[in-house]
């Protein structure tokens, strides 16, 4: 006589009714709504880790190499290489040629300047463009470089009339305003000469520079005298006067300026005004950290 044996519960065959139940009742089926709430999550996913990216490389003055910035934001090399490349190509960071290392882009000043003054840059330039502003009567600007134009990041007005309105995050083209011609005058020669063949220099007034080889000898002029002026090349009825700004590297950062309205600041006026713009700009490179900031270009 053969032993009964137990048939475990798994070796069963579906009883006949159960089998034709599972065949009625399938599992849901994927519809349009669910993918989107995967893309979703995956776009989520990764605007989380960009800005996680963004927060650890703005936390580093001195900038951060990919390992340790992988390390920090607890993904793997090829994801934080993939994800930072992105951003360097949109211009929220940037990547030094020799060291390799991340540091913050200049378009972050362009979307925060205008909401949040505690910006440390900010912070620094606005008392001595108040200075300036109050020894000059015109309104005084610090700006740094976006691209192939420039991005006001900290502005103020002067006691006099009609002040000009410009606010703090404008963007304006390099090769017609003298805060630009500074930033474009502090540029390596093969910086200079890629900014020559890509842009195309539109004219802003009858006055604005077009030519290459105009800017080119402007340009120069700069280097040699470290101060650059708009005579309504921007604005008809403005005039400009900028000097470079430089930190501890002894590298151009930014260009602060005054501009004013041609009727009360004259080319005599703009000329006196200029030791006193470039005093101002010696005190807040300083500030920033450099050094023999005192002594005139």
């Amino acid at each position: 006589m053969r032993p009964r044996t137990k048939q475990k519960a798994a070796e069963k065959p579906a009883a006949p009714r159960k089998t034709a139940v599972a065949k009625l009742v399938q599992p849901p089926k994927r519809d349009i709504d669910d993918d989107a709430d995967d893309r979703q999550r995956v776009g989520v996913q990764s605007l989380g880790r960009a800005f996680a990216i963004l927060e650890a490389v703005a936390r580093r003055r001195e900038g951060i190499g990919l390992a340790e910035l992988s390390k920090l934001v607890g993904l793997h090399n090829s994801t934080t290489f993939h994800l930072a490349k992105t951003m360097v190509a949109l211009g929220y960071l940037r990547q030094e040629k020799d060291s390799k290392r991340y540091r913050v882009g200049r378009p972050l000043f362009a979307l925060a300047a205008s909401a949040l003054d505690e910006i440390e840059m900010v912070n620094v330039a606005t008392p001595v463009l108040e200075d300036l502003s109050r020894e000059t009567s015109e309104s005084s600007h610090f700006a740094v470089r976006m691209g192939d134009a420039v991005v006001v990041i900290a502005r103020t007005s002067g006691p006099g009339a009609f002040q000009l309105t410009d606010r703090v995050g404008v963007v304006r083209p390099a090769h017609c305003t003298a805060l630009g011609k500074i930033i474009l005058a502090s540029l390596r020669p093969d910086q200079l000469d890629r900014f020559l063949e890509r842009t195309d220099m539109k004219p802003s007034t009858a006055k604005s520079i077009t030519n290459s080889s105009v800017l080119l000898r402007e340009i120069v002029e700069i280097r040699r005298t470290g101060i650059a002026f708009d005579d309504g090349e921007f604005n008809p009825e403005v005039r400009c006067v900028a000097v470079p700004v430089t930190d501890f590297t002894g590298q151009v950062i930014g260009a602060l300026g005054i501009s004013g309205p041609i009727w009360r600041l004259s080319n005599q006026a703009l000329h006196n005004s200029a030791q006193i713009v470039r005093s101002a700009a010696s005190r807040l490179s300083t500030e920033f950290g450099a050094r023999d900031a005192t002594k005139a270009p």
